[in-house]
């Protein structure tokens, strides 16, 4: 059964839809056809207005309707239609929106006066309907002006219509019973409606005191401020304060922002971007905007917190977007603001960031998190911030003079200046990929220029301020050139060596870029240079030349125009041919530049990291990022883009890899770990390595590859391992740090060589092996060709031919009390004496570690004696005497190419605890083979005879 308040809310409806309806064809439609002038500004503002006015109109007719129909639905069916259908109480948040809606339209129109200026277009009808108005409200005195009875006549209903909507939800609530379901909402929709009473008031105050407000101000001053959504909170007028030590004659307080006045000028402060921070005495406080600080003062507490707290309910608002409700500082949202927050701004005064326009995080009114910052002239930077400055990563675009062409920044930025890793890409199209600090390229970096530049370079090296400075290596493709040493001041200075395109290598001092005193020039034929000559390499002035041939010319050397070289000296035929390690085997740049010293813009910000205890923030700006390989510059936000990995995930994956490496200490578990580290190019020891493999390729490949460097590029590579274990070492101590555990003692140097060559070594070394057993193949090329000349030769032989030859024991046979054929014998030699052997040795190529080459060897030689002691019926050890001749026939067969520099590298590689062991005995007589091979043993005279005769 429905109850009177239901009936009432019915009659209440009828009564709001009829008054909606009358205002809207009296009032709106006339307000709405007198059209301002074209050139009237404020008159269309003022229609538009009125239009936003009748759509709100429309829209709460439409609301009303439907809750009317909801009334009507439940008064007809009261026993199938529960109190809960009625739309007034189950979306009472949309009713509420509906009015909410025409409420700010409403106040809207009040306060630019738009009723006022819309009824002087049509004067003599407004006067003509001043009846027809009177009829329509209640209480209209006959001397207030058409404007304001325009004004009345749009708000009264909806007054009364709120008030009495109230008034019946709660009479309603007191007829409901406590169980009944729909009591709730009753509560819920008597509180809402309420609640609006109250911000209905609240808006048209605030309205009517804004109207006031332009009339006090000049029109100037007005045509700045005034616009339709603002409202006034606060005047000094009315309560009065000091500002300081800014001058203002009065200060305004809005529901977007604070304007100070000082005769026509004008300061405006978002309210986003201000923060209130309470003063010491009770009669100040503190505003801080993104480029002023001041204070305002009242002459007692009371005015002061009247202030304060306006201001303070103000800049929530404006953070939240939208009006309070119920009323100013009375929402459900905290009303204290956040410290950070986000939003735009563009800075006027003087300095970096004058007419720059930044949007993002802010913190205490600085730039602080995530923001972009963009200038006039079209430069950007978009990154991290912190108070106020570029901290953090960061990506700058900086515009060229050339149309569409722009210097593009991706680097670490430390208190606004670039610090740390970073890739610029130029308009020029070169591109640097390396550390900065103040802004300036310092450390280790790379910069190359593009292919089709007209004089293509590459730099890879160390860098001072700005400048190249330290050591460094620089391929100039132009010139066919790569120059290895050190540098000042973007010149070569120092001792240097140069390897050209055509195989001439230098070694000597630089000075501002020029070649100064002696040097060393080597060739291609390995002739030797002593003395001075130009930066093209042409001898000039005193010098000696030593021609592989062991003749020697010592002199003065000149040139003339199209005359050639030409020489007055001594020529020496008589001496003896040089040993070939004064020429062909001569090693440049030991001793000039120590191993320990060239890399230490590598080394040096990797062991400043973990000094530093590792910190999560600072991985990245050591370790780089991936950014695309595209070289052209584009003005486009995909192009901004780097992938990177988020703060907070680097943060925790570096924790797992120190526990991880907690995990993994045992010596079999340790090279495990190091292996996956090492190949993981997240790992720091993984990024550490790519970045010293850069090095190295920049220095040994191409014009590199020369014989004349392989002793520079051993000493390196063992240097590479040494440092890759104290990496490792120094992330143990952290993690045992962050653990509150004792940190390992320091190691001696051998307990440290042991580790190096053991774990490490074998780990690295297959990353450096391509370009490091090139440089082993051409220092070792002529003996290599002697070899393989007499490995061809030593194929030829049937292999029991081979084996009388190279004076094999005929005891150590399998074949002298056996009566086979041909074939049975052959099979016989071949497949159960040595093949097994045979191939064992053929996998050492197969490996990179000189361990494992050595293991193999081994197995080689067990091989061997296996097979002999099948022969003999029982376990033999071969002495020196016939192993030698055995190995011999197995190495000729095995047939591996470049075995010289197999032989070379393992020496040179092997762990130095094997010397004097097995394994140095073993390396000794795969050497002495090698040397036998590469003799002239007469093999074509011998191979002559026993061809002759019918094969074996």
């Amino acid at each position: 059964m429905c109850s009177p308040e239901e009936a009432a809310l019915l009659r209440l409806e009828e009564v709001f839809l009829e008054a909606l309806t009358r205002i809207n064809s009296l009032v709106l439609q006339p307000l709405l056809t007198a059209a301002p002038d074209p050139s009237d500004s404020w008159g269309r503002e003022c229609l538009r207005l009125l239009q936003q006015l009748q759509n709100s109109s429309q829209q709460l007719c439409k609301v009303t309707e439907e809750s009317l129909q909801s009334l009507r639905e439940r008064l007809h069916h009261p026993d199938s239609t529960g109190l809960e259908s009625l739309l007034l109480l189950h979306s009472a948040d949309r009713v509420l929106q509906a009015h909410k809606e025409y409420i700010d339209s409403y106040t809207s129109c009040v306060a630019v006066q738009a009723f006022q200026k819309a009824a002087k277009r049509r004067s003599e009808y407004w006067r003509s309907q001043r009846k027809k108005l009177r009829q329509l409200l209640s209480g209209m005195s006959s001397e207030g002006s058409v404007g304001t009875a325009l004004g009345q006549a749009l708000r009264q209903p909806l007054t009364h219509h709120v008030q009495q909507y109230v008034l019946l939800l709660l009479s309603l609530g007191d007829a409901v019973g406590e169980r009944d379901p729909a009591r709730e909402l009753v509560v819920h929709a008597a509180t809402v409606f309420g609640n609006l009473q109250s911000f209905m008031r609240q808006a048209l105050d605030q309205a009517l005191a804004t109207q006031a407000l332009w009339h006090t101000l000049s029109s100037r001053l007005r045509d700045v401020l005034c616009t339709p959504a603002r409202r006034l909170l606060q005047d000094s007028q009315d309560s009065p304060v000091t500002v300081t030590p800014l001058r203002a004659e009065r200060a305004l307080l809005f529901d977007d922002a604070l304007v100070l006045l000082q005769g026509n000028n004008v300061q405006t402060f978002d309210l986003k971007l201000m923060w209130v921070e309470p003063g010491q005495d009770g009669c100040t406080f503190h505003l801080l905007t993104p480029e002023e600080a001041f204070s305002f003062c009242s002459k007692d507490p009371e005015g002061q917190v009247a202030w304060q707290w306006k201001v303070t309910q103000a800049v929530c608002q404006a953070l939240r977007g939208k009006k309070d409700f119920p009323v100013l500082g009375a929402g459900p949202e905290p009303s204290e603001p956040p410290t950070c927050r986000c939003g735009a701004y563009t800075f006027y005064a003087e300095g970096r960031y004058c007419q720059a326009t930044y949007e993002g995080e802010w913190y205490w009114g600085r730039p602080h998190g995530k923001g972009t910052l963009k200038w006039p002239d079209g430069q950007n930077h978009v990154g991290d911030f912190c108070q106020g400055l570029e901290h953090g990563f960061g990506i700058r675009l900086v515009p060229q003079a050339s149309e569409d062409k722009f210097d593009c920044y991706k680097c670490h930025w430390r208190e606004g200046t670039m610090c740390g890793y970073g890739i610029c890409e130029y308009s020029t199209n070169e591109v640097y990929k390396g550390y900065f600090q103040e802004g300036l390229r310092h450390g280790f970096g790379v910069l190359e220029s593009a292919p089709q530049a007209p004089q293509p370079c590459k730099y890879t090296g160390h860098w001072e301020r700005g400048q190249r400075s330290g050591y460094g290596i620089e391929e100039d493709s132009d010139r066919g050139e790569r120059y290895i040493g050190m540098w000042q001041a973007n010149q070569r200075h120092g001792p240097g060596v140069m390897v050209t395109q055509a195989g001439v290598c230098y070694q000597g001092t630089f000075q501002a870029d020029k070649i100064v005193g002696p040097g060393i020039l080597l060739s291609e034929d390995d002739s030797l240079y002593e003395g001075t000559f130009t930066r093209d390499l042409t001898l000039l002035g005193k010098g000696k030349v030593t021609f592989p041939n062991g003749i020697t010319l010592e002199g003065s050397f000149s040139t003339g125009a199209g005359r050639g070289l030409h020489t007055q000296g001594v020529l020496d035929t008589a001496a003896l041919p040089p040993d070939p390690s004064s020429t062909c085997k001569r090693q440049l740049g030991l001793g000039a530049f120590p191993v320990e010293s060239r890399w230490q813009g590598v080394y040096g910000p990797f062991r400043d990291f973990v000094r530093a205890g590792c910190p999560g923030d600072l991985r990245e700006a050591l370790l780089g990022f991936h950014v695309q390989s595209s070289r052209e510059l584009r003005k486009s936000q995909e192009y901004l883009c780097c992938e990177r990995t988020h703060p907070e995930d680097r943060v925790g994956r570096m924790e797992d890899i120190l526990e991880e490496l907690l995990q993994h200490r045992e010596p079999e578990a340790l090279q495990q770990y190091l292996r996956k580290a090492l190949s993981n190019s997240l790992h720091p020891l993984g990024k550490l390595l790519q970045t010293l493999m850069l090095t190295f390729q920049a220095t040994y490949t191409g014009i590199g590859a020369n014989k004349h460097l392989q002793g520079l590029a051993q000493e390196e590579v063992k240097q590479h391992a040494q440092e890759l274990w104290a990496a490792y070492r120094g992330l143990l101590q952290v993690a045992l740090e962050r653990k509150g555990q004792a940190p390992e003692e320091d190691e001696d140097a051998e307990t440290r060589d042991l580790q190096v060559h053991r774990l490490v070594l074998p780990l690295v070394l297959p990353s450096f092996y391509s370009e490091l057993f090139t440089l082993y193949l051409l220092l070792h090329e002529r003996e290599d060709s002697l070899y393989s000349q007499g490995i061809a030769n030593l194929s030829l032989f049937p292999d029991t031919k081979l084996l009388e030859f190279l004076d094999v024991q005929k005891h150590l046979w399998p074949l002298k009390d056996l009566t086979l054929t041909t074939n049975q014998r052959y099979s016989l030699v071949r497949d159960k004496c040595f093949l097994s052997a045979t191939e064992c040795l053929q996998k050492m190529i197969t490996t990179m570690d000189p361990r494992e080459k050595l293991e193999v060897l081994e197995r080689t030689y067990g091989e061997i004696e296996a097979t002999v002691s099948r022969v003999l019926g029982q376990e033999h050890k071969l002495p020196m005497d016939d192993l030698l001749p055995l190995l011999i026939y197995v190495v000729s067969r095995a047939r591996i190419q470049h075995l010289g520099a197999e032989i070379h590298l393992i020496r040179d590689m092997m762990d130095p605890m094997h010397t004097g062991g097995l394994y140095d005995f073993l390396l000794t007589a795969l050497e002495s083979c090698y040397e036998h091979i590469q003799k002239d043993m007469k093999l074509h005279r011998l191979y002559g005879c026993w061809n002759s005769k019918e094969p074996w």
